[in-house]
């Protein structure tokens, strides 16, 4: 009976052995270390940053939300959908010129409320 309980207890050990070899150390690189320094830098954004683009989100959709529908169509249509200015005068059923300035106004109007806003005082997200 010892003889197989000892079997047992080398057996088991053994096989813990080979388990713990294959899960070989391997260090981390030090922070500054030049050859492999970059691994210790976190490529995803921080919970802070995340948080101030998602207020900033926020903040932008409902400035957005606030310009007037033909400013907010042409905004859209250029920055977010990247048109070039043809393909907004054809999606809009207007001039280029009046595209152009449509844009030009919206711009403007987006910079005064983000302007507005970032003086005011600081409020609650809803």
């Amino acid at each position: 009976m010892k003889a197989w309980l000892l079997t047992i207890v080398k057996n088991c050990h053994l096989t813990a052995l080979k388990q713990q070899q294959r899960r070989a150390f391997v260090p981390l690189p030090e922070e500054y270390d030049v050859q492999d320094g970059e691994a210790m830098i976190a490529t995803t954004p921080g919970p802070e940053s995340t948080s101030v683009r998602r207020d900033e989100k926020r903040t932008l959709d409902r400035l957005m939300s606030a310009l007037p529908e033909e400013h907010r169509e042409v905004l859209v249509l250029r920055e977010l959908e990247e048109m070039d200015y043809r393909e907004i005068a054809a999606v809009t059923s207007v001039p280029i010129g009046t595209v152009m300035s449509r844009l030009a106004r919206a711009r403007a109007a987006l910079k005064a409320l983000w302007l507005k806003e970032a003086q005011g005082e600081p409020h609650a997200v809803r």
